[in-house]
């Protein structure tokens, strides 16, 4: 991706799992994208101690290209920061 200022954010997260499966997705649905953040989190203050992300950087971000935005949205949807995903057509217990 090589224009970067026209990308729009479709994942966030201190989390590097999360972030790996975030990137996995998008690879085999052949999304293009570019990571913020990846590489700074321990460059400035006390790196990711205590939040998951360096507070100055913020979160790893995950960028694609506006075209791609709904799908991506769409394919990242289920991955969150519990580790859970979410069911919608699970049965309801009482």
């Amino acid at each position: 991706m090589n224009d970067n200022d026209a990308s729009v954010e479709v994942f966030a997260s201190g989390n590097p799992a999360l972030i790996a499966v975030a990137k996995s997705i998008l690879d085999d649905a052949e999304i293009v994208y570019s990571v913020w953040g990846e590489n700074t989190q321990h460059l400035f203050g006390f790196g990711s101690i205590g939040t998951g992300y360096n507070l100055l950087t913020g979160p790893i971000r995950i960028m694609v290209m506006p075209d791609d935005e709904e799908s991506a949205l769409g394919l990242l949807a289920d991955v969150t920061e519990s580790g859970e995903e979410s069911n919608d057509e699970g049965p309801d217990i009482p």
